[in-house]
């Protein structure tokens, strides 16, 4: 039922007209990036794979869409069997997209196939945004650890879908508990304002934690005066005291500041943190600065920090009879345009650089002999054939990330490093 109600009624209609069984082929793909983006990260496979081999509608399902009028008799039968058996190929979660790189490729009945499209857009278009805006981070922070800390800027699954996004591009831990349970990734936290206020004195609030959480801990040191609270702290923790947060003013002139006084305090390995409205831009610009990590939220999560990926699912083949050969079929309208028939991907690398992209349609002639297969099986026969672990994940958008030119790579805005169209490339 996570999908659009115009995907039932083409299935309605196909059912009546006798074109549910016939073959097709849908993909998935990006016209263009976000203007300024060079590349795009892919996320959310992981996800969405177990949810493609689980649709079903049950007995209540199907009862309302028939009060609804969304589905007739016909339709609600069909509904009530409905399993998802075609075959899924998809480019490895991590890895690189440009514009027009065939991302993703269902492969079964027209029927089936029609049904999956919100699901499969609502999932990896939010995940790859959060992903690409999240590599473009990591780049940014040059090994700094980055803390996704968006949980409370979005809606509550989708909290754990951007962390779980952020952690496979480069990030290297979420405050979203739920993320780290279903998905494993390492979790963090210690206090907000609040706690700093609830007790009579920051001195009693600072005592508190450490007696709780032990001086290796981060101590929030702007709710009052920053300087004195970083002296507050040293003098409660010692000079042995883990990290100082700083969620206000001008990161860099305070975080300079706040290494000055740690220092002279002797908590000279007392790492800093930086949180506060922080993008790749404003990482970028706090390059120079004693700053030792990040905590990124608004900006991660919410639109204004990663546009959408503008992914499309069309259809691309279909055939006129159950088992018949397919035809390419495709969309001509202005700058809506798709190109008809399955598609083959490739890129070629030079001493570890991708430099080209491409694909071949159909059945076409073999590519030259530097080509390397960009798609992998990920579904068969409706069931789930691809299962890396988010740290296999994680690794390959590491190396995928690091397979782009190093101008490539860097946050300042450009058009898209690759074009992905049949049988050649454009840089």
């Amino acid at each position: 039922m996570l999908t659009d109600r115009y995907e039932l009624t083409m299935l309605a209609a196909f059912v009546r007209d006798g074109r549910a069984d016939h073959p097709a082929v849908f993909e998935t793909f990006a016209r263009r990036l976000p203007e300024g983006r060079r590349y795009g990260v892919v996320a959310g496979l992981g996800r969405l794979l177990p949810l493609l081999a689980d649709v079903r509608f049950d007995a209540d399902e199907v009862a309302w869409l028939l009060d609804a009028g969304v589905v007739d008799e016909p339709t609600a039968d069909y509904l009530r069997s409905f399993r998802f058996t075609g075959d899924v190929d998809a480019y490895p979660e991590g890895d690189l997209y440009f514009p027009g790189s065939p991302v993703l490729t269902v492969r079964g009945t027209l029927a089936e196939s029609v049904v999956l499209e919100t699901l499969v857009l609502s999932v990896l278009n939010h995940d790859s945004a959060v992903a690409s805006a999240a590599a473009r981070m990591s780049t940014a922070a040059a090994g700094r650890p980055l803390v996704e800390m968006g949980s409370r800027r979005t809606h509550e699954g989708a909290a754990i879908a951007s962390a779980r996004a952020a952690y496979l591009a480069g990030f290297a831990s979420t405050s979203n508990l739920a993320a780290g349970l279903r998905h494993g990734v390492p979790t963090t936290g210690t206090a907000a304002h609040a706690f700093v206020l609830a007790h009579a004195s920051e001195a009693a609030a600072f005592a508190s934690q450490v007696a709780s959480q032990g001086v290796g801990t981060t101590l929030l040191v702007d709710t009052y005066d920053t300087e004195q609270g970083i002296r507050t702290a040293v003098e409660v923790a010692g000079p042995g005291l883990g990290a100082i947060r700083i969620d206000s003013g001008d990161l860099a002139d305070t975080a300079a500041m706040a290494r000055r006084v740690l220092d002279s305090l002797g908590a000279r390995d007392t790492r800093i943190v930086a949180t506060s409205d922080l993008d790749e831009y404003v990482i970028t610009a706090l390059a120079d600065a004693p700053i030792d990590g990040y905590g990124v939220g608004t900006r991660l999560v919410t639109g204004s920090g990663h546009p959408t990926a503008s992914m499309v699912y069309k259809l691309v083949a279909v055939g006129d009879r159950p088992g018949g050969p397919l035809r390419p079929v495709a969309k001509r309208s202005h700058d809506k345009i798709s190109v008809g028939g399955a598609k083959r991907a490739y890129r070629a690398y030079e001493d570890g650089v991708v430099v080209r992209e491409w694909y071949r349609v159909g059945d076409g002639p073999d590519p030259e002999p530097d080509a390397v297969p960009v798609q992998v099986p990920v579904v068969r026969a409706g069931r789930v054939v691809h299962e890396p672990s988010l740290e296999d994940v994680r690794e390959h958008c590491r190396a995928a990330v690091a397979s782009l030119p190093e101008p490539v790579r860097v946050v300042s805005g450009g058009a898209p490093y690759l074009t992905v169209t049949e049988g050649r490339w454009d840089r």
